[in-house]
């Protein structure tokens, strides 16, 4: 079935193909000049630090409803074994992780997603092969480092958690830089609460993984006019889910990844952050949110450090 002209009546109005260059695979990354990381320098004021990770954990969230996307395995390669042959001189331990790169907290290369035979800039979705992305794989986006702006959905809106399954418009949006006091400007990094971490710590996977809260058709529009350098959430899914049209099937994927160009992060845990910034009723902060350049990655796991 092919997605209705709504869709893509709002794919034209978002679309950035050929605004960094016909060869462009970074998107709005590029909106990261040396201005907005010098605004996000500037945001660190205190030295305050919170890690937006989850940890690296077979308990991870993955239930196994992705087939291949499993939490982190660690094993032992080596344990305490002798470099010369004997134990009495210098030992060494090692282990290994298998995993899938969007298992724990993670951003999603440009490529990760695809229609109509396309994906980001117009580069075909044939180019991701059995090798990875040829084109815009996550290697592609380099340092994702600037003025974090925290976007609190659900304390704008006066709840802990946003319902299971709420769209968040571009009114929730409005409403949480309302309580921030502060402006989204070109390049900074948003990342948006909805409360969801909250089932997740407290051991409901199911409840976690889904119904979720998300950004919905209804903030995309935002999201561009913005000039928003990357966005990430506190969920698996980052939109709304089930998705709000049985004919669209995840369409804020599709708008991000594909038309704009526009980095997602999942699973980023904000809850203390969110916290604090409710304390001091600052919300701004210098992210450092830096993926592993894995070659030809489709994604990239990301431990994020906000820096107040």
């Amino acid at each position: 079935m092919a997605l209705p002209e709504e869709f893509h009546a709002l794919a034209r109005k978002v679309n950035n193909w050929g605004r960094w260059g016909s060869d462009d695979e970074r998107g709005t990354l590029n909106l990261l000049t040396d201005e907005a990381v010098r605004r996000g320098v500037a945001a660190a004021r205190t030295g305050k630090r919170f890690s937006l990770a989850l940890p690296l954990s077979q308990d991870g969230p993955q239930l196994g409803f992705i087939p291949g996307r499993i939490n982190p395995i660690r094993t032992m390669i080596s344990l305490n074994e002798p470099l010369t042959g004997d134990p009495s001189q210098v030992c060494f331990s090692d282990d290994m992780v298998v995993m899938g790169v969007q298992a724990a907290t993670h951003w999603d290369a440009l490529a990760h997603a695809s229609y109509d035979g396309r994906i980001y800039n117009g580069f075909g979705a044939a180019t991701v092969t059995a090798a990875g992305a040829a084109r815009c794989g996550i290697d592609k986006a380099g340092p994702i480092v600037g003025r974090g702006v925290l976007l609190d959905v659900a304390r704008a809106r006066g709840v802990e958690r946003l319902d299971s399954g709420y769209a968040i418009t571009s009114d929730d949006l409005a409403a949480a830089v309302g309580l921030a006091g502060v402006a989204v400007e070109p390049g900074d990094l948003v990342l948006v609460r909805t409360g969801q971490m909250r089932l997740l710590q407290a051991g409901d996977k199911m409840g976690y993984l889904a119904p979720v809260a998300g950004l919905s058709l209804r903030s995309v529009e935002w999201m561009r006019a913005q000039d928003v350098a990357a966005a990430a959430t506190d969920t698996v899914v980052f939109e709304v889910f089930p998705w709000e049209r049985d004919d669209a099937p995840l369409p804020v994927h599709l708008l991000h990844l594909v038309e704009m160009g526009l980095t997602q992060g999942q699973n980023f845990d904000l809850e203390t952050l969110a916290a604090d910034c409710a304390d001091d009723g600052i919300y701004t902060f210098l992210l450092s949110a830096t993926p592993e350049p894995l070659a030809n990655g489709l994604g990239g796991i990301v431990a994020p450090v906000a820096i107040k």
